[in-house]
């Protein structure tokens, strides 16, 4: 599934607050990823605020095409659904591949379509309450509109997307190093990423103090 767990239950938002990582890459474990390097920084900083943070590495699960929680046999997304509802905050984390989100994260995404009409006990939308943010690496440019896309399906499907929420990395235009190859442009993506994992958790806090109530 990804990398050890980081963090433990935060004194703000309750016991066992959680958040989730799921890394879009197109590699395979145990082939190092740059994006869960970058998205390691954020949730290094998430920890720092007793936020308990696991990771998932889409890829290496059997995700069945579809808009559905549960696509019967065979099917590896309902495990990772039930962290989605365990967990206060999401991050999705994605390579850019031709200037647009990877086709692992598009997968991601058309699964949790899904949780637009499914309720809480209140009758609010599950992702109601929950915040969530975007992780991009890439060698060329393309990074804001990868985080826009994303940030925009996951507002769809009802998460909370904080102000400054992301941070990328890329040395475009033009092919080039990986992250994990290249030490120009950490420094900015790592102080960004701190900021967003800040905004994240400020933002989660704050709704759980002051819980969205339900429509209608």
């Amino acid at each position: 599934m990804g990398p050890p767990s980081y963090g433990g239950p935060s004194p703000y938002l309750g016991a066992n607050v959680k958040a989730l990582v799921i890394n879009c890459t197109l590699k395979a474990s145990p082939e190092p990823s740059n994006t869960e390097a970058l998205a390691a920084v954020v949730a290094e900083r998430l920890s720092e605020h007793d936020v308990k943070v696991d990771f998932v590495r889409a890829v290496d699960l059997r995700l069945v095409p579809g808009v559905v929680t549960d696509a019967g046999e065979g099917d590896e997304w309902p495990p990772v659904h039930a962290k989605l509802l365990e967990s206060e905050i999401l991050i999705i984390a994605s390579p850019t591949w031709l200037g647009r989100p990877s086709s692992v994260a598009q997968r991601v995404l058309e699964r949790m379509d899904a949780m637009i009409s499914e309720t809480d006990d209140e009758d609010r939308p599950v992702a109601y309450n929950r915040v969530a943010g975007v992780v991009v690496t890439g060698n060329e440019d393309g990074a804001h509109h990868v985080i826009s896309e994303i940030s925009g399906a996951l507002g769809d499907i009802g998460y909370t997307i904080p102000g400054q929420a992301w941070t990328y990395w890329h040395l475009g235009p033009g092919p080039g190093p990986d992250y994990l190859d290249e030490q120009r442009g950490r420094e900015w993506a790592h102080d960004t990423g701190r900021a967003m994992a800040d905004n994240l958790f400020g933002v989660a806090r704050a709704l759980a103090a002051h819980p969205l109530p339900a429509t209608g």
